[in-house]
């Protein structure tokens, strides 16, 4: 064949690939609006993803699974999943298609494989949608409301009703408010619709009323009034830490739930994954959702402790830097603290290393850790530096790494990175807590002594795992197949 007839070739085969995708990318849409049924590639979201993103989504999954995954492929799995009466779900179509190929010698066409890989979906309780107040609306309380109403659909999950707030409520502060989530200089604009309606006190998101409610203490709260009744608060303010003071929540008329966006006192502290089963929302009303870095490295830390043991180690946290910070020079309660954040790095302490032991307690006291806080907005690297009960290879570390990214509990946790150059703009917008730089590992002579670099955006992939947890916590997680 010519060079002419091979480039020919070749710009057809193009042109079928996405316009398969676009087909992808309606099923997808339809299965979500019509059958809360949700489709992720390797955990990656697919919904108001475009044509480039579907296909680089799908190189990244047969590089994974070191197997070709084709779009082609996946629109047939999706096809068949669409004629099935399946209840609302989460299905990972880029697992389905890989046993696909491993078995297709055992079905007669996709749809009898589906049949059988689903069939645990019908045994699946029925779901009673939760309300959500977010008390408190900044980076992660804003970062949730997009996420809570993006991922909305027909509502049979959890519906985000109400957003609490400080100080009068006027036509400025609503469109701040409104402009805030609209446009962020990390995360991009919001794939949404944000108008204000000030007779109401509300903004309109995506065409559905959310209130917006100005209290001085939660106790003063009547949600009732607004038509919510048993409702999930989560507490995005960092004002109330221990039991007592998340309690004042639960005196308001209408919140059945609690759940804190920061590390807890005197409640339990959860990571998601790791250990939320070991607390039944039916027998406890407050929860923590621990810290972005307790969220980033307790998954890793768990894979090693139970494959290899640990004997002790060291946690280096280099984070971006918060609004904790100043901006420039001034005073601050902490020496180091005070200085431009912008312009520095600043040495100072993190209590992820013994937060890890409340997730974990057969790490109490072997843990030292410390953060570097840098001049980047968003974005961050932990450097575990652990000393193993048994030897190890590069290998190794790999090969246990990538199963526990690929199956079991912790696959929406760990994402298994296959970059050569993987920089922190990179990992922007990653919704797994905890982000494994396989490129980066280091395994000394002997084996016993590792250095592993777990990346995380300490804002989008902490918010997911609050999501994650509030699911659980309100009893609406639906069927899952990954």
């Amino acid at each position: 064949m010519s060079l002419n007839g091979t480039y020919e070739n070749e710009l057809a085969f193009q042109a079928d690939r996405r316009k398969a995708t676009v087909e992808f990318i309606k099923i997808v849409s339809d299965l979500w609006y019509d059958k809360s049924i949700e489709l992720v590639l390797f955990r990656n979201e697919l919904i108001d993803r475009n044509v480039s993103d579907i296909l680089n989504l799908h190189e990244y999954a047969g590089e994974f699974v070191e197997k070709p995954i084709s779009i082609f492929d996946s629109v047939e799995i999706a096809q068949a999943i669409k004629t099935l009466d399946v209840p609302p779900a989460k299905l990972d179509i880029g697992k389905l298609t890989f046993e696909y190929h491993l078995e297709d010698q055992k079905y007669s066409n996709a749809t009898a494989f589906v049949v059988d890989k689903l069939k645990g979906a019908r045994k699946n309780e029925s779901i009673m949608p939760k309300d959500v107040v977010l008390y408190g609306f900044g980076r992660i309380g804003r970062l949730l409301a997009r996420e809570l109403m993006a991922k909305t659909g027909k509502g049979s999950q959890m519906r985000l009703r109400a957003i609490v707030t400080r100080g009068k409520i006027d036509q400025v502060v609503l469109e701040k408010r409104a402009s805030l989530l609209r446009n962020d200089s990390v995360h991009g604009d919001f794939s949404g619709t944000v108008i204000t309606d000030l007779k109401n006190s509300a903004l309109i998101i995506n065409g559905t009323t959310v209130n917006v409610i100005s209290a001085n203490a939660p106790e003063d709260i009547d949600y009732t009034q607004y038509g919510i009744k048993d409702a999930l608060v989560i507490d995005n303010t960092g004002a109330f830490r221990d039991q007592e003071a998340l309690n004042r929540h639960l005196k308001s008329k209408g919140v059945s739930k609690v759940l804190l966006t920061a590390p807890g006192k005197g409640i339990p502290n959860i990571v998601h994954g790791v250990n939320h089963l070991d607390y039944d929302p039916d027998k406890v009303d407050i929860f923590s959702a621990a810290s972005c870095t307790t969220n980033a490295i307790t998954p890793v830390l768990k894979v090693i402790e139970d494959t290899l043991g640990v004997k002790y180690g060291h946690i280096e946290t280099i984070h971006s830097y918060t609004n904790d910070q100043n901006l420039v020079d001034n005073f601050h309660s902490k020496y180091r603290r005070g200085r431009a954040a912008a312009l520095n790095m600043v040495i100072t302490e993190t209590g992820a290393g013994s937060a890890v032991s409340k997730a974990l307690p057969s790490l109490a006291g072997k843990l030292t850790s410390n953060a570097i806080r840098v001049p980047v907005p968003n974005g961050s690297l932990a450097i575990l530096n652990l000393e193993l009960e048994k030897p190890t290879t590069l290998d190794g570390i790999h090969t246990i790494i990538k199963k526990y990214a690929l199956e079991g509990n912790l696959v929406e946790q760990i994402k298994f990175e296959l970059s050569d150059e993987l920089v922190s703009s990179d990992i922007v917008g990653c919704s797994a807590p905890a982000i494994y730089d396989s490129k980066a590992t280091i395994v000394r002579d002997g084996g016993k002594n590792i250095i592993l670099y777990i990346w995380y955006d300490n804002e989008y992939g902490y918010s997911h795992q609050v999501i994650r947890l509030a699911k659980y916590i309100s009893k609406v997680r639906r069927f899952t197949y990954y």
